[in-house]
């Protein structure tokens, strides 16, 4: 692996190119180890757990620098939020919300009622989770956005109680910052807690005397969230152990160096430990991006303490290969939270990706869009779980539940089938359930 400008090079041209895991294992990825962070999460938990609210307190004052009077942010604070909220911004955050519900009104399921046989019915009706817990994240930056791709899928999926934790901010008298509380106004979420990473998690998972628990939480954090998602898996459901953020372009010599720079950029600033890998077949497309990414870099904001440890992290990288299908192969096993398509019939090309969070196809439609107005969501499976994974939707929380109607003569029809299946399996009382049905003797087959 050789340094180039910000990005180091991994040459996969010729032979280099492996199958399967041995392709994944040559790819860059961050370290993110959510099993060490459990150790520093279960005492929180714990705390939580026994002491409730006055836990979530001293936990704040503990992480977030500010003593609390009350972990519920009083409903006024929501209406003051936005009511001082830029109107701009409250422009883009409504069209937001428009383009998001949109797309995630159309994902909800009906109710569907199959005939397997005369008088033998199979329904599978959807049902959403009683309640939801949904993470806003408050660290680096502030994330309004997210508060619209957690709620905007859980209210279309008819989810009854929605709340939201969003971290104490010391700067804002305890409440979380404005422009969440903002967007959750806009949203009508009305419940919102004063609690950020692995107390959040637990408020909701054991619930306190002001928070009920809930049934289920999502939404992205850092790896404290995710530690403690994983350490409440079982006890409540959760989208997905979020890691840090990334994206991967694949691009050929038509692609523009300036906007795939300004993409992988825009991904790397949300965190050191960001990812941002290039896989393309032209090394003059990848030497024209190195020397974009550094008059680009030198022109923006968080450079030292984000975008150039992110770039030059080993989690990034330029990847070359030979060609288009060698390109595939490689993102594929990369299997990205975000990936770009800047290639020739870039639609095409897309259309072959079988491994991604989301696609973006061609020159407009960075990833950027995506984070904000195009519709899709932008809470996505990262760290390679794009290949087993989806990004949050209507369905993440809904539940089927198959309705079996069978009359006596359906069953009568396969009675035979149980039986013998039941003594196959040594079963023999799941048998003599349906012969007790008919006077144990099984009807044998018409």
């Amino acid at each position: 692996m050789l340094q180039h400008s910000f990005l180091a090079r991994i040459d996969l041209r010729g032979d280099a190119l492996p199958e399967g895991p041995a392709l994944r294992d040559l790819l860059p990825r961050a370290d993110f180890d959510v099993a060490t962070a459990l150790d520093k999460v279960r005492p929180i938990a714990e705390a939580v757990h026994h002491r409730g609210d006055a836990a979530l307190i001293d936990f704040a004052e503990k992480f977030d620098g500010v003593r609390l009077e009350s972990v519920r942010v009083p409903a006024r604070a929501l209406t003051d939020a936005l009511e001082g909220l830029d109107p701009a911004v409250c422009a883009a955050l409504e069209e937001s919300i428009r383009r998001a519900r949109t797309v995630h009104r159309e994902q909800r399921r009906t109710t569907r009622t199959t005939q397997v046989v005369p008088g033998g019915t199979v329904t599978e009706k959807w049902v959403p989770v009683d309640r939801v817990g949904l993470y806003a994240p408050g660290g680096r930056s502030v994330y309004p956005s997210s508060v619209i791709m957690n709620a905007v899928p859980a209210q279309e999926a008819g989810v009854p109680s929605i709340a939201l934790a969003s971290p104490a901010q010391a700067g804002f008298g305890g409440l979380p910052h404005p422009t969440i509380l903002a967007a959750c106004a806009l949203l009508g979420v009305d419940e919102v807690y004063a609690a950020g990473g692995a107390t959040a998690v637990a408020m909701f998972a054991h619930g306190t005397e002001s928070c009920p628990p809930a049934t289920m939480v999502t939404g992205p954090g850092n790896i404290w969230v995710a530690a403690a998602k994983r350490y409440f898996t079982g006890k409540i459901g959760i989208d997905a152990e979020a890691g840090p953020t990334e994206i991967a372009i694949l691009a050929d010599a038509t692609a523009d160096p300036v906007h795939v720079a300004a993409d992988l950029i825009s991904q790397a600033e949300h965190d050191p430990l960001a990812a941002a890998v290039l896989v393309t077949d032209s090394v003059e497309l990848a030497d024209a991006v190195d020397e974009e990414l550094t008059r680009q870099v030198a022109a923006t904001k968080h450079i030292d303490d984000r975008i150039v440890p992110a770039l030059s992290g080993k989690q990034s990288a330029t990847v070359l290969v030979d060609g288009i299908d060698e390109g595939l192969r490689v993102v594929d096993a990369y299997a990205a939270e975000h990936l770009e398509i800047q290639t020739a019939d870039a639609a095409a090309v897309a259309e072959r990706v079988r491994n991604a969070g989301a696609v973006f196809v061609g020159p407009w439609a960075p990833v950027s869009l995506g984070d904000y107005a195009a519709g899709s969501n932008h809470v996505l499976p990262t760290g390679g779980c794009a290949c087993h994974s989806s990004g949050l939707s209507v369905q993440s929380f809904l539940r089927g539940i198959h309705i079996v109607d069978y009359g006596r003569d359906a069953l009568a029809d396969v009675a035979h089938h149980v039986v013998t299946l039941a003594e196959a399996e040594d079963l023999p009382a799941h048998g003599a359930a349906i012969k007790a049905r008919f006077g144990w003797k099984v009807p044998t087959s018409k």
